[in-house]
């Protein structure tokens, strides 16, 4: 009897240690924190819903953060969940700023590199800012995640939220952050460029 409850004790001991398959770390800003929504309702949550029990989202997203900011945040990050995945969701406010943009790449390429250090696979979530920046640091302010997918060998998540900003009831009154309506189309965008990724 003895033997059998220890047997079963390890079984419980496994399955908790089983519960999540991959732990998938979001290093983000406003758009991944959930700026002017509930956070429950935001992509970063639907996400964890959406991939159900088998992974753990964790979101260490701070509205206004810079790719600065999350260079000095990740690498406590890291040691702390040590993800597996990391979506580097970040340059939105550095472009917003009119931050030279060769610093905002070196950041992120930065963040790229301590991701593989630490045995996390970093994903690149594209960006872009409002035309009214002008149309040559507006392009090359996209380019600048092409350029480091490429350089990098890193996957990247396309833009493709352009419509969210021309649909009734998409973007807040800001004209920048998108509203709870919007939320699960930015989980599915997410959802699809990762899911080759995960287990």
């Amino acid at each position: 009897m003895r033997l059998f409850f220890q047997r079963l004790c390890c079984l419980f001991l496994l399955l908790g240690a089983n519960t999540y398959g991959s732990t998938l770390l979001v290093l983000g800003d406003s758009l991944s924190a959930g700026y002017g929504i509930d956070p429950k309702n935001g992509w970063v949550n639907l996400l964890q819903h959406d991939l159900g029990a088998g992974h753990n989202v964790i979101n260490g997203s701070i509205s206004g953060d810079t790719t600065g900011g999350g260079l000095a945040r990740l690498p406590l990050l890291l040691e702390k969940f040590q993800p597996d995945f990391v979506i580097l969701e970040l340059g939105g406010n550095d472009g917003l700023r009119g931050q030279p943009l060769t610093l905002m790449k070196q950041n992120l390429m930065s963040m790229i590199a301590l991701c593989i250090e630490a045995d996390a696979v970093p994903v690149l979530f594209g960006m872009r800012i409002p035309p009214n920046y002008g149309r040559r640091y507006t392009q090359a302010f996209a380019e600048v995640y092409d350029q480091l997918a490429n350089e990098t060998n890193t996957l990247l998540i396309p833009f493709q939220l352009d419509e969210l900003a021309i649909t009734e009831g998409m973007i807040q009154q800001d004209g920048l952050h998108p509203t709870e309506k919007a939320q699960p189309i930015i989980t599915g965008v997410v959802k699809g460029s990762i899911q080759q990724l995960l287990p």
